[in-house]
């Protein structure tokens, strides 16, 4: 009895782990790459709306999913400016979904996002991906605040958690 437990056990744990290992986000580093980046990238904070039946899903079983799902919607909000998130941003933005073998960004219409948006053709991308991407969902004052710091030429260090 106590074999086959054990039998039981070791083929059920016998196959390979997958896993997706992941830094925390942090503001100061998205900030960073998008400074280093040769993209052109704005910060704007605001509800993110979008029709959620249009995300990617998430499983295990092996297919053939898009690298990148490019999702029509909209931040309402404000954008950043030297003196703080004090100009008006209501835009049409494309949310870039980007998954990585079995797991996918996802976003939840109406929540309030801190966002790194890349200029691409005239329009602005949200590009989030399984760690995160350039996105920040439910940005806390501190966060709102180093990313203020950031463009000030403060201190753009990863922030402690």
């Amino acid at each position: 009895m106590i074999r086959a437990a054990v039998l039981a056990l070791g083929c059920a744990l016998g196959g390979p782990a997958l896993a997706l290992s992941c830094l925390p986000p942090d503001v100061a580093e998205t900030y960073r790459r998008a400074a280093e980046a040769e993209e052109t990238y704005i910060v704007a904070q605001g509800r993110l709306t979008f029709d959620p039946a249009r995300l990617p899903s998430t499983d295990m079983i092996p297919q053939q999913k898009p690298a990148h799902t490019l999702i029509p919607a909209r931040l309402t909000g404000q954008a950043l400016t030297k003196s703080g998130f004090d100009q008006a941003f209501d835009r049409a933005i494309t949310l870039d979904v980007q998954c990585f073998g079995p797991w996918c960004a996802s976003a939840v219409p109406g929540t309030e996002y801190l966002g790194f948006l890349e200029r691409r053709d005239g329009g602005y991308v949200l590009t989030v991906d399984p760690c995160g991407g350039m996105g920040h969902p439910d940005p806390t004052p501190a966060m709102l605040d180093k990313a203020l710091e950031c463009l000030q030429g403060g201190s753009c260090m990863r922030t402690r958690r």
